[in-house]
């Protein structure tokens, strides 16, 4: 069982990731931003380590993917291969902050990876506002955070309904988190927890 979930920066991957791993007894796999060595240079010159940066990313998340399948557990993963490609690549491309040389790069060895690494049984994408999402980055307080701006987030948001409207790759579950509390309020992580039930067992 490989369950992903999919959203926007301050969307609550990570949040969501360790409730249903406490509570389903799966093991998870976050995104490296700890060791990352290029993320606060990103935010800074977004345009000169934009290429790093996904490269960094995508061969993180390739070698993840492989370790999943080759465990044979039970796992629930904080963002997926597909984000790095369909989302983060394309839209620094389209701002400019990335050569088309460095993006027809990235884009070729992201087909490869692709070829070699199956999709999750399960993905769940949160959906959010932009003021929801400003409100989780400024609450969680990351400096490297501090300069992403509304645009960016907006055009981050824009892809994401482009890329889940055409997702055909296995189950996906589309979770509003506007006004949720998966922390705080029990009721709001127990109405996630059974339409997973329903999804994982096939009770449409």
């Amino acid at each position: 069982m490989h369950v992903a979930i999919a959203g926007n920066i301050g969307a609550g991957k990570t949040t969501l990731t360790k409730l249903l791993a406490k509570h389903y007894k799966w093991e998870p796999h976050f995104e490296d931003v700890v060791d990352n060595p290029y993320l606060d240079d990103f935010y800074t010159q977004m345009e000169r380590w934009s290429f790093n940066l996904q490269i960094y990313f995508l061969n993180s998340r390739f070698r993840q993917v492989l370790k999943i399948r080759e465990s044979g557990k039970k796992i629930i993963q904080d963002r997926t291969i597909y984000e790095d490609a369909h989302i983060f690549a394309p839209n620094l491309h389209a701002m400019g902050l990335m050569t088309n040389r460095d993006y027809e790069n990235y884009q070729s060895l992201f087909e490869l990876m692709q070829k070699l690494v199956d999709p999750p049984d399960l993905l769940i994408y949160l959906r959010a506002d932009i003021s929801t999402l400003v409100a989780q980055i400024h609450k969680r307080g990351r400096d490297y955070e501090n300069s992403i701006s509304i645009d960016y987030l907006s055009r981050l948001n824009e892809r994401y309904e482009a890329w889940i409207s055409t997702y055909d790759k296995g189950k996906l579950l589309i979770v509003n988190v506007d006004n949720l509390d998966f922390v705080d309020n029990p009721e709001d992580l127990g109405s996630v927890i059974n339409k997973i039930e329903a999804q994982i067992h096939g009770l449409f």
